[in-house]
C-alpha cells in the first residue's frame, strides 16, 4: 500500500511541477518578436514572497542589448509556456489547475536595457475573474484564457503615453494554493520597448515592486474553492488609459488549445507515471474485493499485488529519473 501511494503522489508532483510556465515571447501588432526584448528567467518556478526583490521581473533575470520597438495605441502580445521556447498549442501555458489573474504593468525608464525595475510602476491591463460554476475553480480565470489562447495575452500600449523606454511587466497569479499566506505564485516576465507617438502623458500614480502587494491582500490570500461572488484584483486600479478583457470572453485572433498536455520525454513520463498510480490503485480496489471473499483469495491476491505493485514502482522510479533530466524541479 505505502508504495501505491508513493506512485500516486509522484504522478501528482509530476503533475505539477511540469506546470509552472514563464511569459516568454513578445509579439508587436501582431509580428512575432520572439525573446529577443525579453528578461527570461533562470526557470519556469514562481516567486512566492511579496516582499521579495523577485517580485520585480523574476529571481536571476538580468538586462539584454535589445528593445522591441512600439508604437503608443499598438497592441504587443504576450506568450507564456510551460517549457523554454516549447509553443506547442497542444501543450497548455499553464497547467496543472492554475488558475488565477493576468496582470500588465509597465514603468517608464531612462533606458530599458540597462533599467533594475526599481521605479515606479502602473498597471495597463488586467484579465481576472468572471463567475461560470459553483466554485471559484470552475469560474473563469486569466490563465485560463491564456490557456484557450496558446498562451497569448494581448495588451494595448495606452495611446496617450510620452514617447521612451518601459519595462512592460506581465504577471501571472496562481491561486490553487492560496488559501494559506505565501500560497499564491506569481510568474513574472519584463520586457524591454521603446515606445514612439504624439502622446504626452507622463503616469506619477505608480506602484513599487516589492511593496505593491501584501501577503494578506484579498486577491492574494484567497480560497477558490468554494463558491466566489467577486474578486479583487492586487495591486493598483488599471490606468485611465489601459484596458481590461472579461475572463472567459472570447479572444481575437488566437490559437486554441483544445488538448492539454505535453509532449517529449516530460510528457511521456507524466503519462506513464499517471497511468502507473491508477493501475496500482485499481489493484489495490480488487485486492480488497478479494478480502472479504475468502482468506485465500486475499493471500493470492496480495502476492499478485506485490509483484505488480514493485513492477510499478520501478517504472515510476525510471519515469523520476527521466523527468529530472527533462525539467527542473521546482516548488508545488
Amino acid at each position: 500500500m505505502k508504495s501505491i501511494i508513493s506512485a500516486a503522489i509522484l504522478a501528482y508532483a509530476v503533475k505539477n511541477v511540469a506546470a509552472h510556465a514563464t511569459f516568454q515571447q513578445l509579439w508587436v501588432d501582431g509580428v512575432d518578436q520572439g525573446t529577443s526584448c525579453a528578461r527570461i528567467p533562470l526557470s519556469n518556478s514562481p516567486v512566492q514572497d511579496v516582499t521579495s526583490k523577485d517580485l520585480v521581473c523574476n529571481a536571476g533575470t538580468s538586462a539584454v542589448s535589445s528593445k522591441c520597438d512600439v508604437t503608443a495605441g499598438s497592441t504587443v502580445t504576450v506568450e507564456m509556456h510551460q517549457q523554454p521556447n516549447d509553443r506547442s498549442c497542444s501543450n497548455e501555458a499553464i497547467g496543472g489547475a492554475h488558475y488565477g489573474p493576468v496582470l500588465v504593468y509597465m514603468s517608464a525608464v531612462s533606458d530599458a536595457s540597462t533599467a533594475d525595475g526599481s521605479d515606479g510602476w502602473f498597471k495597463v491591463f488586467e484579465d481576472t475573474w468572471s463567475s461560470a460554476g459553483s466554485s471559484g475553480s470552475d469560474d473563469n480565470w486569466g490563465t485560463k484564457d491564456l490557456n484557450t489562447c496558446c498562451g497569448k495575452m494581448d495588451v494595448k500600449i495606452p495611446t496617450d503615453l510620452a514617447p521612451g523606454d518601459y519595462l512592460p511587466r506581465a504577471e501571472a497569479i496562481a491561486l490553487h494554493a492560496a488559501g494559506s499566506s505565501g500560497g499564491a505564485q506569481f510568474y513574472v516576465t519584463c520586457y524591454q520597448v521603446t515606445v514612439s507617438g504624439s502622446g504626452t502623458a507622463t503616469v506619477t500614480d505608480t506602484v513599487l515592486f516589492p511593496g505593491a502587494y501584501a501577503a494578506e491582500d484579498a486577491g492574494i490570500l484567497i480560497n477558490i474553492y468554494q463558491a466566489m461572488t467577486t474578486y479583487e484584483a492586487p495591486g493598483p486600479a488599471v490606468y485611465s488609459g489601459g484596458s481590461t478583457k472579461t475572463a472567459g470572453a472570447a479572444c481575437a485572433a488566437c490559437e486554441s488549445t483544445c488538448t492539454a498536455g505535453a509532449t517529449g520525454a516530460a510528457a511521456t513520463t507524466l503519462a506513464s507515471a499517471t497511468s502507473t498510480a491508477a493501475a496500482a490503485a485499481t489493484t489495490t480496489a480488487a485486492v480488497t474485493s478479494a478480502a472479504t471473499t475468502s482468506a485465500q483469495a486475499t493471500s493470492t491476491a496480495q502476492a499478485t499485488t506485490s509483484s505488480t505493485v514493485s513492477s510499478q514502482v520501478q517504472a515510476v522510479t525510471s519515469s523520476s529519473s527521466v523527468v529530472s533530466s527533462a525539467s527542473a524541479a521546482a516548488p508545488l
